[in-house]
């Protein structure tokens, strides 16, 4: 069987999460102690509170494609799904 991809068109919005709440990002942000979390759940916030996607890019200090990537991440798994992940890097010789 053959796996077909869904693909999203261009222009088209992605909707986060109803489940949370702009305050409930924030207040998450200001209890994560790490510092790109909290970047990307400030972002997110602002977009759920109504601003554009473009000035959530500015508040976070990214391009509108890396703040589509966190609103992916945030919709398959939540706030954790922001949390840093390892570069994969060089596999060990040994």
């Amino acid at each position: 069987m053959r796996k077909t991809w869904r693909c999203i068109p261009w222009g088209a919005t992605i909707p986060l999460r109803a489940d949370v709440t702009g305050d409930d990002l924030r207040s998450l942000a200001k209890a994560s102690r790490d510092v790109g979390r909290t970047r990307r759940l400030l972002a997110l916030s602002a977009i759920h509170d109504g601003r554009s996607r473009s000035e959530a890019a500015k508040l976070g200090g990214v391009t509108p494609q890396i703040i589509r990537d966190w609103m992916v991440r945030f919709n398959a798994g939540g706030p954790a799904g922001l949390a840093n992940r390892k570069a994969p890097g060089k596999a060990p010789l040994l």
